[in-house]
């Protein structure tokens, strides 16, 4: 099945995390209607998927911190090293979203038309995108460069929000 993740743009963790008690924690974009604008990502996590094509726009290798994010979701204080004490703990069974920094953000709205293919020719090849094809791949990313522009432009954050 793999992990359901949504890119979505906001303009602060408070606007975040109200929308989210409202709705349980669902998805901001699966909400009737919408609550933020945002692309649906199946398996996209931002540390290493999403981190993979921030790599390939930045022409270096991937590392476990090129994504920098801040976790908003859940709310209540993070398990510790053990983990969480029972399995119906939210840091457990998530949902989890996440603010990702603005460099992430600047970097995705960055790529200019002209880079594209090179960009998710890299991205593609990534051992995680293994059997997708080119063209989902560019359109998922295109989506993904649009979303990061809206919210340069606006000065608003991106966030993904996670769940199993």
């Amino acid at each position: 099945m793999g992990v359901l993740t949504d890119y979505f743009r906001a303009p602060n963790a408070a606007t975040v995390v109200q929308s989210l008690e409202e709705t349980d924690g669902g998805s901001p974009l699966h909400a009737e209607p919408p609550v933020f604008d945002g692309v649906d990502a199946k398996r996209v996590d931002p540390i290493v998927v999403l981190g993979q094509l921030v790599a390939a726009i930045r022409r270096t290798e991937w590392r476990v911190d090129l994504v920098e994010q801040t976790t908003v979701w859940p709310t209540s204080p993070e398990p510790g090293p053990d983990g969480p004490e029972s399995e119906d703990n939210p840091w457990a069974t998530g949902p989890w979203v996440s603010e990702l920094h603005p460099l992430v953000r600047d970097t995705l709205a960055g790529v200019r038309e002209s880079e594209v293919p090179a960009a998710v020719t890299r991205w593609v090849q990534a051992e995680e995108l293994q059997g997708a094809s080119l063209e989902e791949t560019q359109a998922l990313a295109e989506e993904l460069f649009r979303l990061s522009r809206r919210a340069h432009e606006t000065g608003e954050r991106l966030y993904c929000w996670m769940s199993l």
